[in-house]
C-alpha cells in the first residue's frame, strides 16, 4: 500500500513537472461574420477586416456629421456602422435573383444536353461552361470538383446544397441529388431536371409578381423617407417655434434621432416583408 501510495506520488509530481511542456490542441469555436455571406454573393474578395475598416470609417464620418449639426453623436455611428451591411445586403440581393434566372437556364441546357443522351454530370458540366454567372455556377462547380476528385455525385450535391444561402438552390441541388441516388435512367434523369427548372421558373414568376404588385407600395415608403427632412427644413425655415424645438435638447437627443430610425426601420422592414413572401 505504501509503495503504492509513493508510485501514484512519483507519477503526480512527473506529470506535473511536464505539464508546462505539453501541448494539448483544443478546438476553438469560430464565429462566422455576420456579412460573410451576403459579402461573398456580392462579389467581395478582400480580407473581412478591410470591410470592417470600411464600416469603421462610414461610422466615424456619420458620427462626425451628427456632431456637426448638434444630434447626439451616439445615432450617427449606429446609422454609419449599419450602412454599410444594408448596401451590401442589398447588392446581395440583386445577385442572388439574377442567379436565380441563370440557374434556371443552367438547369435547361443540362435538360437539353441528357435530352441527347449525354449524361448528368458531364451535361452539368457543359452547361455551367454556358453559364457566365458565378453565383449560379458555384454550388454545380463544387460539386463536379467533389465528383472528380471521386466522391460519389449525389453526396457531393448534397454538399454543395448545405453550402448554399439560397434556399431554392438547396431545394434544387437536393432534388437533382435523390434523383442520383435512385439511379435513375438519363431520360428519367432528364424529366426530373427538366421538372426542377420549371419549379425554379414558377418561383422566379412568382417573385416578379409580388414585386411588381408591392412595387408602389415600396416606392411610396422610399419616397416618404425623402420628403420627411425636406418638409422639416422647410417648416423650420417657415416656423420658427418648430426650429427652436428641433433646436433644442429634446429635438436633438430625442425627435430627430427617433425620426432617424423610424424611417430607417419602414425602409427595412418593408424589403423584409417582400424578402418572406418571395424566400
Amino acid at each position: 500500500m505504501t509503495l503504492a501510495g509513493a508510485l501514484a506520488l512519483v507519477l503526480a509530481v512527473t506529470a506535473l513537472g511536464l505539464a508546462p511542456f505539453a501541448r494539448i490542441a483544443l478546438p476553438r469555436p469560430r464565429a462566422a461574420h455576420p456579412d460573410a455571406g451576403a459579402l461573398g454573393e456580392a462579389g467581395w474578395s478582400r480580407p473581412l477586416w478591410q470591410w470592417e475598416g470600411v464600416r469603421a470609417a462610414s461610422a466615424a464620418a456619420l458620427a462626425a456629421l451628427s456632431l456637426a449639426v448638434g444630434v447626439l453623436p451616439i445615432v450617427g455611428l449606429a446609422v454609419g456602422a449599419a450602412l454599410p451591411s444594408f448596401a451590401t445586403r442589398l447588392r446581395a440581393d440583386d445577385t442572388r435573383r439574377s442567379a436565380r434566372r441563370a440557374r434556371a437556364r443552367l438547369l435547361r441546357a443540362t435538360e437539353g444536353a441528357m435530352r441527347s443522351g449525354t449524361a448528368l454530370p458531364e451535361a452539368l458540366r457543359r452547361a455551367c461552361d454556358g453559364i457566365d454567372d458565378a453565383l449560379a455556377r458555384r454550388p454545380f462547380v463544387a460539386a463536379l470538383r467533389a465528383f472528380d476528385l471521386g466522391g460519389a455525385l449525389d453526396a457531393s450535391l448534397r454538399d454543395a446544397a448545405r453550402g448554399d444561402r439560397d434556399a431554392r438552390a438547396r431545394a434544387a441541388l437536393e432534388t437533382v441529388a435523390l434523383g442520383v441516388a435512385a439511379r435513375l435512367s438519363t431520360d428519367r434523369a432528364a424529366q426530373l431536371v427538366a421538372a426542377v427548372a420549371d419549379r425554379l421558373a414558377f418561383d422566379e414568376r412568382l417573385d416578379e409578381e409580388v414585386r411588381s404588385r408591392t412595387g408602389g407600395l415600396r416606392f411610396q415608403v422610399l419616397l416618404l423617407a425623402a420628403i420627411v427632412p425636406c418638409l422639416a427644413a422647410y417648416l423650420s425655415l417657415t416656423v420658427p417655434t418648430l426650429a427652436l424645438t428641433l433646436g433644442s435638447p429634446l429635438g436633438r437627443t430625442v425627435l430627430i434621432p427617433a425620426a432617424v430610425v423610424l424611417e430607417l426601420a419602414g425602409i427595412v422592414l418593408s424589403r423584409r416583408a417582400v424578402a418572406d413572401v418571395v424566400r
